[in-house]
């Protein structure tokens, strides 16, 4: 669970160079449960990389508060909301859940999920 509270930080502090060394190269970022713009799928560094260069153009600041960490298996289950200041000053607030999957001490997959209970099932644990 350290490394996905350290992913989190990092991308709310738009550290690269920390997000790259706990991502795999070949991380799968699936956001395409996203109701946004960047709804999609990102295959591999290069990908995901240009989806958050593409996000923190938008957002100002990002903060993401989460409200657990649920381990499962090789996945940590991670219910949030994300309160989010665009460049304009506009202020977002948005309830979702990420699904991280760890190989080898490195985010394989980070997943989003609009709601707890379905990304609960989608690893195998029920509420």
């Amino acid at each position: 669970m350290e490394i996905v509270r350290q992913a989190l930080d990092a991308y709310a502090r738009r550290d690269i160079e920390a997000m790259r060394r706990l991502n795999s190269a070949d991380v799968v970022l699936d956001w395409s449960a996203s109701h946004g713009w960047l709804a999609g799928v990102y295959r591999g560094w290069d990908e995901v990389m240009r989806f958050y260069a593409d996000y923190f153009d938008i957002f100002e600041s990002i903060r993401i508060e989460a409200e657990a960490y649920m381990p499962a298996g090789d996945s940590v289950v991670v219910p949030n909301i994300a309160y989010q200041r665009g460049r304009d000053g506009i202020e977002v607030t948005a309830r979702g859940t990420f699904v991280f999957r760890l190989r080898e001490g490195k985010l394989r997959t980070i997943r989003l999920y609009q709601d707890l209970p379905e990304a609960l099932k989608a690893v195998g644990l029920e509420e």
